[in-house]
């Protein structure tokens, strides 16, 4: 069958094509969900064409005993393990027999599905290392980040078994075409039930492939929520970066804040420190942007992104993008990373948003709801001042009510010398007495 003619998105259909197909043969290897992904293949019949050995080193003695230590087995550093000596046993023990009709390949995967208590990250890191053809010099590979987003196990199980199937079938038909590539990776499991927040390519048929543009298109596509490069302005993953680590994060635009507060990241850093207490990580410090600010209208173009990505690493700091445009999204999204504090730096001007009504108006719990999400255990804002002009003027800039909110006739707002009109401020009071908002110690200048 023809895949550039027939397109082909049912796993069981994906995974028959492929046992089929007498040049693609190799291994699969899968640890922590069983074999969710090798099934498939056994499952609709002419397996031994294709699968050369399926296994799980289950055990994490037996797994450190094949693919060495490690600290942690959901990892990139595990996976890239497996991909390593799995490939390597089927090139060294089977290209003299076979080599020249058959392109070889290596599946792999580690997963944490969700745990009884439903307490833990429920991520994986899946890979596959391959020939583009029979004969090939120098392998392919294609790795990627998934979270699951199913409440059940077993739903979890299910569609990463699908997505396994999903990436060896795009690795083999759709090499030339990362756009199908990707939609394909969600092919009867849809977005919603997993993200895939980071992808790495590499090998001859990748040369050209600019890695930037690959992980924005899983934001684009809405493979994934966010998406995180390092000061280098290249992806990195997210999970690897943030696990277990305090969290300071700051949204919004950037350059004229750190003119007025040129120390103000040191000082929310130490703040956010002192909630974290003694023996905790350093804390990971990000620059958020929503992907909805940046491209402005439907035909901006992915150079936009990645010219404001330049501009904001020029003060060697982490950017996240994401299409987030609610502050308790961006909570939700980081505690599956971490339990440690979570600080965001934001500015007053922007507290009477936060606390604002008709802003949640989608909520079935209004302002309550979106404070209990955005709150929870070790949230914290962070809020740096601002001149009693400047937030006159920002108010009318977004026409919000002024009559809604008194504040200084001069010098500094700050979240203390704010309040509200109305109920809210009895929810603002609040946040604020119990050390939830807090005013950074910043100097005005």
């Amino acid at each position: 069958m023809d895949t550039a003619t027939h397109r082909i998105d049912e796993p069981a259909q994906k995974a028959l094509h492929i046992n089929l197909d007498p040049t693609r043969y190799g291994s699969l290897a899968e640890i922590g969900a069983g074999q969710e992904v090798a099934s498939w293949f056994f499952r609709v019949g002419a397996a031994s064409g294709t699968i050369a050995k399926s296994m799980s080193a289950y055990d994490m003695t037996v797994s450190d005993h094949i693919y060495g230590k490690t600290s942690r087995y959901v990892c990139e550093e595990r996976l890239v393990a497996m991909l390593d000596h799995e490939y390597g046993l089927v090139v060294e023990r089977l290209v003299a027999k076979r080599g020249e009709n058959t392109a070889f390949f290596a599946f792999a995967d580690t997963v944490s599905a969700r745990n009884f208590a439903g307490t833990n990250e429920q991520h994986g890191w899946m890979g596959i290392r391959f020939q583009a053809a029979p004969g090939a010099q120098e392998a392919d590979q294609i790795i990627i980040h998934v979270n699951m987003n199913d409440t059940e196990a077993v739903r979890q199980q299910e569609a990463l078994g699908i997505l396994g199937v999903n990436l060896i079938f795009g690795a083999f038909y759709h090499l030339n075409d990362t756009n199908t590539l990707l939609a394909g990776l969600v092919d009867g499991i849809g977005s919603k039930r997993v993200e895939i927040d980071y992808i790495e390519v590499s090998g001859p048929s990748f040369k050209n492939t600019d890695h930037r543009l690959l992980n924005i298109a899983l934001l684009r596509s809405g493979l994934s929520n966010a998406i995180l490069f390092d000061k280098k302005q290249q992806p990195i993953p997210p999970t690897e970066f943030f696990h277990k680590r305090p969290i300071l994060l700051e949204r919004g635009s950037f350059r004229a804040l750190h003119h007025m507060f040129p120390g103000l990241v040191s000082a929310c850093q130490k703040q956010l420190m002192n909630v974290a207490g003694s023996g905790a990580k350093e804390a990971a410090y990000v620059l958020e942007l929503s992907l909805n600010n940046i491209l402005r209208t439907q035909q901006s173009t992915d150079d936009e992104v990645l010219t404001v990505v330049a501009q904001l690493c020029e003060h060697s700091s982490n950017i996240l993008v994401s299409n987030y445009s609610e502050f308790f999204h961006l909570t939700q999204y980081l505690r599956r990373f971490t339990q440690s504090p979570i600080g965001f730096v934001v500015s007053v001007a922007l507290l009477p948003l936060l606390l604002e009504d008709e802003r949640y108006s989608l909520l079935k719990g209004g302002v309550l709801e979106a404070s209990a999400r955005l709150f929870q255990q070790q949230v914290h804002l962070l809020v740096y001042p601002v001149e009693t002009k400047l937030f006159s003027f920002y108010l009318d800039l977004i026409k919000f009510d002024i009559a809604k909110v008194s504040f200084p006739t001069d010098g500094f707002v700050t979240a203390r010398s704010l309040t509200l009109q109305g109920v809210n401020n009895n929810l603002f009071r609040y946040l604020i007495e119990s050390g939830i908002i807090l005013d950074s110690p910043v100097e005005n200048s």
